[in-house]
């Protein structure tokens, strides 16, 4: 029996290509759990050392944060990249998370990191993520971050401390901003573009500052130590430098109130408690 080569293919085929078709798509506009993409790494457990986060005074006087013992517990994954555009844009979509400020909400690029979120809007995301998978996801408190940034993580250096001469300190804390604004990337660029650190995270540490669950706390050290006045408010951001902002604050630049430099994006990565 010969075949026709050119003969159209039975509707049996036609039918099967369809589905085919339709599964892929489904594929691409399903939720981050049900395409079974969200790629994560085990943050290494134990005890290490970092430079606190928060304000710290003695007698009033700003001084350098101290470095203190961390911990974290076994069980703890992070997501290798930050949470894309096209990922945040399906839980607008789920009608789980608030639309974006007019100049990020119809960002849906898929290789791109949202940006122009609140600590609101990434606590919801993590809420919705957590009823789409049956798992557990939530932000990072700052420590984890930083265990998990490995050798992309940055502290910052000691300033002066001189009570006679209370001008050098601030000079010397000039100085350190201008020299963190010089050259630095705006726009969020594609994942990837900043590297991987030794663990395999992308992009720790880039442009791009991550939402904590970690609260901004002052400290009054010294002579007249105090307990820390903590305010949930002000959440901790992680990134090429540590800061603090306003929970509600989706884009820095725009008046934003933060503590030092504002950040360049606002973004998140969250963890996964197994």
């Amino acid at each position: 029996m010969t075949t026709n080569s050119g003969a159209r293919p039975a509707p049996a085929l036609l039918l099967q290509r369809l589905a085919a078709c339709l599964l892929a798509a489904g594929a691409w506009m399903a939720s981050p759990a049900q395409a079974g993409v969200i790629d994560v790494v085990a943050i290494p457990g134990g005890a290490f050392t970092y430079q606190a986060a928060g304000e710290f005074l003695d007698q009033g006087r700003p001084v350098d944060a101290p470095r203190v013992q961390g911990r974290v517990e076994d069980g703890r994954a992070i997501m290798r990249r930050q949470v894309s555009q096209a990922e945040y844009a399906r839980c607008v979509q789920a009608g789980a998370c608030k639309r974006l400020d007019k100049g990020f909400r119809d960002l849906e690029a898929a290789d791109l990191p949202a940006v122009g979120v609140s600590w609101a809007d990434a606590t919801a995301y993590a809420e919705w993520l957590s009823r789409e998978t049956g798992q557990r996801w939530r932000l990072p408190v700052y420590a984890e971050w930083v265990r998990a940034a490995a050798d992309r993580y940055r502290e910052d250096g000691a300033l002066p401390s001189d009570p006679d001469n209370p001008s050098a300190r601030w000079l010397a804390e000039y100085d350190r901003e201008i020299s963190r604004s010089q050259g630095r990337i705006k726009p969020p660029q594609p994942f990837g573009h900043f590297g991987v650190n030794t663990l395999g995270m992308s992009d720790m540490g880039g442009n791009v500052w991550e939402w904590t669950d970690t609260c901004f706390a002052s400290h009054s050290v010294g002579a007249l130590p105090l307990a820390p006045r903590e305010n949930c408010g002000v959440r901790i951001l992680a990134g090429a430098h540590i800061a603090a902002m306003a929970d509600f604050i989706r884009d820095p630049r725009n008046g934003a109130c933060s503590i030092g430099l504002p950040p360049a994006n606002l973004g998140f990565r969250l963890v996964r408690e197994d």
